[in-house]
């Protein structure tokens, strides 16, 4: 008889779960990054292409856009953060998706009549269009960096309300998504690539963005309607508050009575609050208030109790043990070919997943602070078979060979002379492959390249897990009125370390100082999570190893001087 009842509420329950601005954010965030890494994987292939199979476009466009965000990371978190959260999340979504359109179209012209291109005004308006597609692509992703700040670290804060465990397992789920969509997204237009062609596959591109656009736009107006707070940003009202308690300090200082010195100070306050007006409209005032804007966010930044963890969370941008165009290039030197890495690549986003899942257990069991302790040691422990790998057989690390000898050789126009298995560079040129007739020489021993992908591989788990601890400290403990701002320095520093790791390798990109930069690279890991512990330890005392204490006992001694607003 309980049958039917107990269905129908199992149904409602399904159709609410559908219904909640939980699973609409889900949605909106697996349509948006689709998008994102499909256009990221294509526009590098599109550049290469376009400039004769060079990787000069590539390389231009990849500091073009890390430059931007570093420079303009703090300012695009200050107007998230002065901006209304629909106008924000709209406006970023509108402008994202518009340019991706604009430069897929640009593309298809520029595939279509390249050559026509190329013979008119002796080949500028070709240059001109290049320069157009280079920067109209580095706004979308300045977009998408608005969106990102916007949507993953302050919508998903305010749905999970003040219930921590849900806000992780968003969190956890929001990884999710992005991980698989970076390895099927690519794999899509890949193959619509290959077997159509590049103008079918900036077509492609363009199209599903015009039609995810009006579908995400849908999606976060419905989420804005389910959750009223996003209505209200918080941190406004506290920071007047702050400044009238700072302005009766300071009379209580002078020995005067505030609510007595507040009425002969009218006439002074309303002449300095029209100083302040006219002062705003000047020119000079308006032009200096980005510089005031982006100073003003790395000073918030470096205030925050949370900023040794933010630190450590950049420090770990500073490697070449992730598997991008890096680790692909010095790969093929070592004799691997595409088969083998596309598989080593699904190994390391299914540890990826697996270090998702392991946060939310270990956070429910140890507490959020502990659980990123125990990711770092999870991570550097695993990198210790990377550093093991430059010193075994097969390993082609060599101090007789100057790191700089490349290098050198490039800018003095010299040109040496290669072993066959030296055919390719690892640098920011390291996805291009030697010639298809010259396949790199199988090695003698395989053992170095094994360990080496085994520890970067194995290292995921407490990678991934480390960065959604980070990433949940910020959301925690940040004010609502410094959250953009903060994310957006954030991304900054992590733009800044993976530079600083570009131009370490390009400076050393030789097979033979490898080893040299994978030492490198594990000894900043190492610095990031001595950064994490002192924060940890600063924070839980040495209450930091009873990992098994309750969750609760944590987080009412993780800080309490933080500014929590979940």
């Amino acid at each position: 008889m309980d049958h039917p009842a107990a269905k129908k509420t199992c149904c409602e329950s399904v159709q609410d779960f559908f219904t909640s601005a939980k699973f609409l954010i889900y949605m909106g965030h697996a349509l948006s990054t689709w998008g994102d890494r499909m256009w990221n994987f294509a526009v590098a292939v599109f550049l290469v292409e376009l400039y004769g199979n060079s990787l000069l476009l590539t390389a231009v466009y990849g500091l073009v856009v890390a430059g931007s965000v570093l420079l303009l990371g703090a300012i695009i978190g200050d107007w998230v953060d002065r901006n209304p959260r629909l106008k924000v999340a709209q406006t970023s979504l509108l402008v994202q998706n518009s340019c991706v359109i604009a430069c897929g179209v640009l593309l298809m012209v520029v595939f279509q009549y390249k050559e026509q291109l190329a013979s008119l005004y002796s080949g500028w308006i070709l240059t001109i269009c290049y320069i157009l597609v280079i920067t109209i692509a580095n706004i979308a992703n300045l977009a998408s960096t608005a969106t990102s700040i916007t949507i993953q670290r302050d919508w998903v804060v305010v749905v999970a309300g003040q219930d921590s465990s849900k806000l992780a397992d968003m969190n956890a789920t929001v990884r999710i998504i992005d991980q698989l969509t970076n390895i099927l997204a690519p794999m899509l237009v890949g193959q619509i690539m290959a077997f159509g062609s590049h103008f079918i596959g900036c077509g492609f591109i363009s199209g599903w963005n015009l039609c995810s656009m009006c579908l995400e736009y849908t999606l976060l107006w419905k989420v804005y309607q389910k959750t009223p707070a996003l209505a209200v940003k918080g941190g406004q009202k506290e920071s007047g508050q702050e400044l009238k308690q700072l302005n009766n300090q300071k009379d209580l200082e002078n020995g005067q009575n505030p609510e007595e010195s507040s009425q002969p100070l009218m006439n002074e306050a309303s002449m300095v609050e029209k100083a302040d007006s006219s002062k705003e409209q000047s020119c000079c005032y308006q032009v200096t208030e980005p510089l005031r804007t982006l100073k003003s966010g790395w000073v918030a930044y470096y205030n925050q109790n949370i900023f040794l963890a933010g630190m450590s969370l950049a420090c770990l941008y500073m490697t070449v043990l992730g598997f991008d165009c890096i680790t692909t290039g010095y790969a093929y030197t070592q004799g691997l070919n595409g088969s083998v890495l596309s598989l080593l690549m699904g190994a390391s986003a299914v540890f990826g997943i697996c270090g998702t899942v392991a946060f939310t257990w270990i956070r429910k069991k140890c507490g959020l602070i502990r659980t990123g302790f125990i990711s770092g040691v999870a991570q550097l422990s695993c990198l210790l078979l990377c550093v093991a790998s430059v010193f075994t057989p097969g390993s082609p690390f060599n101090l007789n060979v100057s790191p700089f000898q490349d290098l050198y050789s490039h800018l003095m126009g010299e040109t040496t002379l290669l072993e066959p298995d030296h055919n390719i560079h690892v640098g920011v040129n390291a996805t291009s492959s030697a010639p298809s007739e010259e396949l790199p020489q199988p090695l003698e021993s395989y053992i170095s390249v094994s360990l080496l992908f085994a520890g970067v591989i194995a290292a995921r788990v407490g990678l991934w897990s480390f960065d959604l601890t980070v990433t949940q400290l910020i959301q925690e403990n940040v004010i609502e009125s410094e959250r953009g701002v903060v994310n957006g320095v954030q991304n900054s520093m992590n733009y800044l370390l993976d530079l600083l790791h570009f131009i370490m390798v390009i400076l050393a990109p030789n097979p033979e100082a490898f080893g040299l930069l994978v030492i490198i690279s594990v000894s900043f890991v190492a610095i990031g999570h001595a950064m994490y512990f002192r924060f940890a330890f600063k924070s839980l005392g040495s209450r930091l190893f009873l990992c098994c204490s309750p969750e609760q006992k944590v987080e009412t001694v993780e800080s309490p001087s933080l500014p929590t607003t979940v």
